[in-house]
């Protein structure tokens, strides 16, 4: 770990929110929550420099790299300190999942190079085209949703903590139908469910539930990422019912985020079958990102 670096912890949520609310992020890596249910995985550490957060992240099959400085203080000193400390920790120097408002900023180019970075760039919705599902092309989605709402008697929760032992529940059966042992990724994925429900009440997310059959079958974790946008973490239901995951996208976005203008529904990872599944939605945009190298 890098000198004065410390693990994250559940205790640094303020500070943490005291950086980013004043420098709204666009990117979806860069909210606490998201942060902290993934820690098992990218194992953030961070220091405070120069009036500016700095996080380095690490797997255990990646080399470490950093995210682009957060805060109101100088920017590009606070990449340069972020590149200087990740020399002392890997042979290879790189800053990941930078929003292109930074590179346009904050880079400068006589130092620094950059690509772009496809799989993790982030699909934004309108949030009324996820409500409404208005016009031809999202007749087939509308018809999903309206079949299952035909079909189905079901009730819309908001999460609380009577619920959770239920959503728990739901976790594990998904992670049954799934066979996440054996895939990483998905028991990786299973970890951040459990962590983000077991810290319900410190986090600062909104979370919802489709209850069938006094049964838990879809629920769905979110929270606001900046003045106009909500960003959607965590998103599951029940693959044998069809329609469900229509249901929860739907039911979701006008519950909780008919207020504001777009709903963040993170990146595709350069899966295929995820890929077409966003694009299905027909996004209003895309926050693209990059990653840096010092030259």
């Amino acid at each position: 770990m890098p000198d004065n670096f410390k693990p994250l912890e559940i205790g640094h949520k303020e500070l943490f929110r005291r950086y980013l609310t004043d420098d709204l992020p666009q990117i979806s890596e860069l909210t606490f929550t998201n942060l902290f249910i993934w820690k098992h995985r990218y194992h953030p550490v961070w220091a405070e420099r120069d009036d500016c957060l700095l996080i380095i992240l690490h797997t255990e099959k990646m080399m470490p790299f950093g995210l682009q400085p957060v805060g109101k203080g100088d920017k590009k000193k606070g990449l340069d300190t972020l590149c200087s400390e990740l020399r002392n920790m890997s042979p290879e120097v790189r800053i990941c999942r930078v929003s292109e408002d930074f590179i346009n900023r904050y880079l400068d180019h006589d130092y620094y190079i950059y690509q772009p970075d496809r799989a993790n760039s982030d699909y934004v919705y309108s949030s009324r085209d996820l409500i409404e599902l208005s016009g031809r092309r999202f007749h087939r989605k509308k018809n999903h949703l309206n079949n299952f709402i035909k079909n189905y008697q079901f009730e819309y929760l908001e999460l609380d903590t009577e619920l959770i032992e239920h959503v728990l529940d739901m976790q594990e059966e998904w992670c049954r139908i799934k066979d996440c042992v054996q895939s990483p990724d998905l028991l990786s994925e299973d970890y951040a469910v459990r962590t983000a429900l077991t810290y319900c009440e410190e986090l600062d997310y909104k979370g919802a539930a489709l209850r069938i059959d006094s049964k838990i079958e879809a629920f769905a974790l979110g929270e606001q990422l900046n003045a106009d946008s909500a960003v959607i973490h965590i998103e599951k239901a029940n693959p044998d019912i069809p329609g469900l995951y229509s249901a929860i996208n739907q039911l979701f976005s006008s519950n909780a985020w008919s207020h504001l203008e777009y709903i963040n529904r993170e990146q595709d990872l350069g899966i295929e079958g995820l890929r077409k599944a966003k694009e299905s939605y027909y996004p209003d945009h895309m926050v693209n990102k990059y990653t840096i190298f010092p030259r």
